[in-house]
């Protein structure tokens, strides 16, 4: 019997929840009649990032600042015309950034296979020549 009041209770709550949201959407409240404020192109270029494609834009900004904002703000236009309208991944935009003269500088780690365990290749050197110093 208390479950079947809860559920009631519950019910009831939810309900004047949906109703309170159906009026508000109805009546223009003074935060809708505001003006919309655009996004931020780089916000907006980050919306459609996929793999790596962070990393490769903070690359990117960290060397080349201001012709790093250029080309955001013409990608962000494009995105808004919907002349791109696909996921841009990491390989995409450094290639992008590469075609137009800007050589975004990317770390690169290799790793190999040691005994069932991933180690870099820096490291397999290293301890490699540590080795052979001691015989």
């Amino acid at each position: 019997m208390s479950e079947d009041s809860e559920l009631e209770r519950l019910k009831a709550k939810r309900l004047a929840e949906m109703q309170k949201n159906l009026s508000s959407r109805q009546d223009p409240t003074p935060e809708s009649t505001k003006k919309v404020i655009p996004p931020n192109p780089r916000d907006m270029l980050i919306n459609i990032l996929g793999f790596r494609g962070l990393e490769v834009l903070e690359n990117a900004e960290s060397q080349f600042p201001n012709e790093t904002k250029i080309i955001v703000e013409k990608l962000s236009e494009l995105i808004k015309t919907g002349e791109i309208n696909e996921t841009i991944d990491g390989g995409k935009l450094l290639t992008l950034f590469r075609s137009v003269g800007i050589n975004v500088r990317m770390k690169t780690k290799i790793n190999i296979e040691q005994d069932g365990k991933f180690v870099s290749l820096s490291d397999k050197l290293s301890s490699q020549s540590s080795d052979d110093g001691d015989e």
